[in-house]
């Protein structure tokens, strides 16, 4: 999917999308961002201390609420328009073009942390493995690898999916594709958590979808897995 032209764009598409649910942008983006940081603390300890990967970060809009969360952020996408749209949102961060289907530009084990929010599902079925296993080399033994991904079971996902203009003719993965992608790149299981059951802030909802985690209810899901320890 060409994503250049949706520079300017891209905040009125996705509210377009989702406006039936009741909550806007704004919400979704920072929900995610916060279980991203949650599982970090619980997985690694401190996240302020930690490199991060942003994989497929469009125009920066999910590191806004990511701001003093981590050490370092960078940023990739194979967007130009995108990476300047990125850069021009978070001077803070680190943005950088890529190829598609191409080795990252960063050393083995560069990031304690790498995360793809809603970007698998662009990747053609044939690409998905080579980039999972991108995300492990560039990640830290015993680091972490978060994947988000929009829920297919969930009736309104398909809706906004479907309503979506730049997710015309994509492919949803359900949590299982995903953690078995993770686990064919010997990624060890760490975490996985469906969410945004509730189009709603508030303290008692959270406790409820916490309760519901398990259950594919939720609007979209994630999976956390950690390359082995390094070699001795």
């Amino acid at each position: 999917m060409e994503f250049d032209r949706y520079r300017d764009s891209y905040r009125e598409e996705v509210e377009d999308a989702i406006a039936f649910g009741g909550a806007d942008a704004d919400f979704y983006t920072e929900a995610k961002a916060t279980q991203l940081v949650d599982v970090a603390n619980r997985a690694l300890g401190d996240a302020s201390r930690l490199r991060v990967l942003d994989a497929g970060c469009g125009p920066g809009v999910t590191d806004t609420f990511l701001r003093g969360s981590f050490a370092e952020l960078t940023g990739v996408d194979t967007s130009q328009a995108m990476i300047e749209a990125a850069r021009e949102r978070n001077p803070w961060a680190s943005y950088r073009e890529v190829t598609a289907g191409e080795r990252l530009p960063f050393d083995d084990g560069a990031f304690d942390l790498s995360f793809a929010i809603c970007v698998l599902h662009h990747v053609e079925p044939p690409d998905r493995d080579a980039f999972v296993a991108e995300l492990a080399r560039v990640t830290a033994p015993q680091g972490l690898v978060v994947i988000f991904e929009h829920n297919p079971a969930n009736p309104g996902t398909r809706k906004v999916v479907r309503d979506c203009t730049f997710d015309e003719g994509v492919q949803l993965l359900p949590m299982r594709e995903t953690r078995s992608l993770l686990a064919g790149r010997g990624l060890r299981p760490v975490e996985k958590r469906f969410i945004l059951v509730f189009p709603w802030r508030g303290r008692a909802l959270r406790g409820i979808e916490r309760g519901l985690a398990r259950l594919p209810v939720g609007a979209q899901y994630y999976v956390a897995g950690s390359p082995p320890p390094a070699a001795v």
